[in-house]
């Protein structure tokens, strides 16, 4: 049987001795689920935060109101501060933390399917955007998921943990 993505992060996360906790907007908890689906998953993943609105995101996670002023809350600024939070409220070692515009709708400045990530480690911290397209919104919430669980993945295979 071929491991999953979130049966990847489990494993990896365990031989690392490292804890996971995510931070989500836009996948409303999808990338949690993915985890905690997996058996054994309490071993490494104790919380993680559906922020989905800018209140809940600066109330829950410490974003400063000032950084969803300047960029909007689909911004690599956001998720920078979405992750790192996360990561200190949940005392993990790492934090993903996803906002986006699953669709419909968008602007011709944020379009439909676009997405941004952070991912906070007791090393580095890193942000992304990837354009999903307006594919629809079950699709890009799940690419969105898939994209966060890679992104822990890529950080427990590189040691930065």
């Amino acid at each position: 049987m071929t491991e999953t993505l979130a049966q990847e992060v489990l494993r990896l996360a365990v031989e690392a001795g490292a804890s996971v906790t995510t931070a989500e907007s836009c996948t409303g908890g999808m990338v949690a689920a993915a985890i905690t689906d997996c058996a054994g998953s309490s071993a490494v993943f104790e919380r993680g935060f559906v922020t989905y609105s800018n209140a809940a995101k600066t109330e829950m996670l410490g974003v400063r109101p000032a950084t969803l002023e300047a960029h909007g809350a689909v911004s690599e600024e956001v998720v920078l501060e979405m992750a790192l939070g996360a990561r200190g409220a949940a005392g993990a070692t790492l934090a993903v933390s996803i906002s986006g515009i699953a669709g419909p709708g968008g602007s011709e400045r944020k379009p439909e399917g676009r997405v941004c990530f952070g991912l906070a480690t007791p090393h580095a911290v890193q942000t992304k955007t990837v354009e999903f397209g307006a594919s629809g919104r079950a699709q890009v919430r799940a690419a969105a998921r898939d994209e966060a669980l890679r992104l822990l993945i890529a950080a427990l295979k590189d040691g930065q943990v």
